[in-house]
């Protein structure tokens, strides 16, 4: 399809209320939205960067001065095939894979909606509705995060996940299980240890975890394969798995025995799904993974975990679980079953209400073929 015209806005959006990692603690939520224009018909994709660096090197800032001055030229009055061609067209483009993600999603976008097909079909999934979990920042106290996490099971979640860091884990974690036992919970340390702070965590296997996320720094494996040695509980890589030749490696040193697939940190869905290929041919357990996204990046991840490997409930909750107002029509609801339903109608299936992106939008700039 041949590219005449594409927008970044720069948005701002309140959270429903603050949520805190071991990063830091925000109470709104920062990406870029992405517009394609080709052929008379829009795409539209989610630049999952923040405005901090905490997650990643990647921020709003840096996907914006990326995608203007690079990947734009690159892409402008060309006739780009597929994803396969994009990313072949931004190869020159080292890393910056939040940035390229968010382009490649508002191609599929534009792809399914030329050919009538649901990004669910175009990469294969044969899930109508994708199980998911919540998962829950630190609370004030383990009290209070026992208070939290019962609300959202009494909203129908039946998976959780809590965030964890020193000081706040192993009391954090017990105080979740003593008061559900039977629930599916997991802990995520987003990077917080080094490998001899970590060797506190021991007493989590205790508690019948599903996984422990990330306990290392966000560019480790080998260590990681260290600590993997000394618990039952499967550790989960996130940050650490940017490309499928980090999950490759990952899983043939013992890294980790689960990951956590995020589209956008691996560069687009087209490297989600490899990974995901890459995961269930080693019989390999994957989920989800979310990013706070907005109902753009939402649709985009629930089409992802359709696909048969996703076999661990994904972070991709429900719409009010962060937004009172979302940039898109489609509002996406929990089941009763904890799940949610994957849009079916052409491309990401959902519609961009763009009176509510221009009232959350801080800067736009749109480039046009000559």
């Amino acid at each position: 399809m041949k590219l005449t015209e594409i927008s970044l806005y720069h948005v701002r959006m309140p959270l429903v209320a603050p949520f805190e990692t071991s990063f830091g603690r925000i109470d709104h939520r920062e990406c870029l939205i992405v517009r394609l224009e080709a052929d008379g018909l829009t795409g539209w994709g989610e630049v999952a960067a923040d405005h901090d660096p905490g997650y990643s090197y990647e921020t709003t800032g840096t996907a914006w001065h990326i995608l203007s001055e690079f990947a734009v030229p690159l892409l402008l009055g060309k006739d780009v095939a597929d994803a396969k061609d994009f990313q072949r067209r931004v190869a020159q483009i080292r890393g910056h894979q939040l940035a390229k993600a968010g382009v490649e999603m508002a191609l599929w976008d534009l792809l399914g909606k030329r050919d009538g097909r649901s990004i669910r079909q175009m990469l294969g999934g044969h899930r109508e509705s994708v199980e998911v979990g919540v998962s829950v920042g630190l609370q004030r106290s383990p009290q209070m995060l026992v208070k939290t996490v019962e609300n959202y099971l009494s909203k129908g979640y039946a998976r959780v996940k809590i965030k964890i860091k020193p000081g706040r884990d192993v009391g954090d974690a017990s105080a979740v299980r003593k008061a559900f036992p039977r629930i599916r919970l997991q802990v995520d340390a987003n990077s917080a240890y080094d490998l001899e702070r970590a060797a506190s965590l021991r007493p989590l296997d205790e508690l019948d975890l599903l996984l422990i996320e990330q306990p290392l720094q966000e560019d480790d494996l080998w260590e990681h394969s260290r600590l993997q040695e000394q618990f039952r509980t499967p550790i989960c890589l996130d940050e650490s798995i940017t490309t499928t030749r980090h999950a490759q490696a990952a899983l043939e040193m013992g890294a980790c025995r689960i990951i956590n697939i995020k589209p956008g940190r691996l560069g687009g869905l087209s490297q989600g799904v490899e990974v995901h290929d890459l995961c269930r041919a080693r019989g390999v357990p994957v989920w989800c993974g979310g990013m706070l996204e907005t109902g753009v990046g939402r649709a985009s991840n629930l089409a992802l975990a359709s696909l048969p490997g996703f076999t661990l409930p994904g972070d991709i909750s429900a719409s009010d679980r962060y937004y009172v107002r979302d940039i898109t029509r489609e509002r996406f609801a929990l089941n009763p079953d904890s799940t949610i339903d994957v849009p079916d109608r052409p491309g990401l299936g959902v519609t961009v209400d763009e009176r509510a992106l221009a009232s959350y939008t801080l800067k736009r700039e749109t480039f046009k073929a000559a």
